[in-house]
């Protein structure tokens, strides 16, 4: 499956949304491409360089499909899309075309079940909470309940103010009990380095 990327200094987690400013004309033709088709693009992240410019900054192998679920031009003239969190996926291969857009071919990843929240979940969706109230992430339209398990520990992991190899670790963590378990860890190194 090949799939056009778009490197970005962030993580994104299924289910999670994200808003874009479009500007370079290699990703206003992909994204026409996309909505056309119906199809999304992969989201990775930048490990070396910066997001604008040559597409030679290293990326991480492992990204997250992104789903178009609204458009619009913004007042400074850019396009503006809102993307939802799809499958993940790992890097196979990958090419630059001639105008600069990077395809992959891309292996997507196994995505369990959605699990029901334990009670030895309630402090991270209780946290969750909390997270969700901020006006900039209220803004972005997301669930305020999480359906289960992964929802809780994606979201959880998109919205943490955590550096990009703690998120890659979680993302290419399968099970979703186990990267809760990661972020309870993270949240103790976090709160510990605050008090």
């Amino acid at each position: 499956m090949t799939l056009p990327l778009f490197p970005l200094n962030t993580v994104l987690f299924p289910g999670c949304m994200l808003d874009l400013q479009i500007f370079e004309a290699r990703y206003l033709d992909m994204i026409s491409r996309c909505m056309k088709q119906g199809e999304g693009f992969g989201v990775v992240c930048i490990l070396e360089g910066t997001e604008v410019g040559a597409a030679s900054g290293l990326f991480a192998a492992i990204g997250c499909e992104a789903l178009i679920r609204d458009f619009q031009q913004l007042p400074n003239g850019l396009l503006g899309i809102r993307v939802e969190g799809g499958r993940r996926f790992r890097v196979q291969r990958a090419q630059v075309l001639p105008d600069q857009l990077t395809l992959a071919e891309v292996e997507w990843l196994e995505e369990a079940s959605e699990q029901p929240l334990r009670d030895e979940h309630a402090d991270l969706a209780a946290l969750l909470g909390a997270l969700s109230a901020h006006p900039m992430v209220a803004a972005l339209g997301m669930p305020n309940e999480p359906a289960g398990q992964e929802a809780l520990a994606n979201q959880l992991a998109y919205l943490l103010p955590l550096d990009s190899e703690q998120k890659l670790q979680l993302l290419d963590t399968a099970s979703a009990e186990m990267r809760l378990e990661l972020l309870q860890q993270l949240l103790e190194l976090l709160q510990g380095g605050h008090q």
